[in-house]
């Protein structure tokens, strides 16, 4: 008995196949981490040998000590931070997702969609901050989820809407072939085709949800979150301090980075071309 294929393959390996391919995944991670203890160590060298004053940019060892130091504090805060990334994460990319399949099965939605998401795409999101903290109070976080939300929503549809777009009409007609349903052809072709799209906009969404939530915090709203803190501690001359809070912000950013890489290897490891 003849089955219907579950997916399509692209001749290309995803981003997780080839980080994860024999011998990549070594040079993957040597190389950044020599990279980084080369540039932290001449950072170290310079500030030390030049005398750089510390609010120009502290010593690493400086904003090491701060980091142990304030460690509560800085994880306290990355927990606010990316408790609002996620929230924006999550109802920008399901939002996005939606809005994406409408516009691939609907060309006049299509059509109507596209100057919004231009316009969008230029607009300075977190610069409305200000304005969604008057309309919903400074004393909750909606501003900064819906800050972090539009700013993951733009890149999401337009890579799920690219990959809903790269079915092949032979496939389509093998579909109809075995008299699948639009709904089934949907599910079965059309969306395990557009998956490595999606996480391509998905993985470029995290690290952009991390930074507007941590952004809008600066423009008011509660207490907390990484952006306070770093405002508070450059306002009160704590130079090294402040860049401890700005190291929680990189790590945060990483792991939600890391944990986008993961569901997509995790999600795409049947596809073609992808390594278990």
């Amino acid at each position: 008995m003849t089955t219907v294929p579950t997916h399509v393959a692209t001749g290309a390996a995803t981003v997780p196949a080839r980080v994860l391919a024999p011998g990549r995944s070594v040079r993957t991670v040597v190389a950044p981490v020599v990279f980084g203890v080369v540039f932290v160590g001449l950072w170290q060298a310079l500030v030390t040998g030049l005398g750089i004053d510390p609010y120009v940019v502290p010593a690493p060892s400086a904003i090491l000590a701060e980091l142990v130091d304030n460690l509560g504090s800085v994880a306290s805060g990355a927990a606010h931070t990316g408790l609002n990334a996620l929230l924006g994460l999550v109802i920008g990319t399901v939002v996005a997702i939606v809005a994406a399949v409408l516009a691939s099965v609907l060309r006049v939605l299509d059509l109507l969609a596209a100057p919004v998401v231009a316009a969008l795409s230029v607009m300075p999101i977190v610069a409305l901050a200000p304005v969604l903290y008057t309309l919903y109070g400074a004393s909750v976080e909606t501003a900064r989820v819906l800050v972090a939300a539009l700013a993951v929503l733009i890149p999401v549809y337009v890579n799920t809407l690219r990959g809903l777009r790269q079915t092949r009409p032979v496939h389509r007609d093998l579909m109809r072939a075995y008299a699948a349903s639009s709904a089934q052809q949907q599910w079965v072709l059309t969306l395990p085709t557009a998956a490595p799209y999606l996480f391509t906009g998905l993985r470029i969404a995290s690290s952009l949800a991390v930074i507007s939530a941590l952004v809008a915090e600066y423009f008011g709203g509660p207490i907390g979150g990484l952006g306070k803190s770093i405002t508070s501690a450059a306002s009160s001359s704590n130079y090294p301090l402040a860049w401890a809070y700005v190291l929680g912000s990189i790590v945060l950013g990483l792991v939600f980075y890391g944990v986008a890489l993961l569901a997509e290897v995790v999600a795409t490891r049947h596809q073609p071309g992808a390594r278990t």
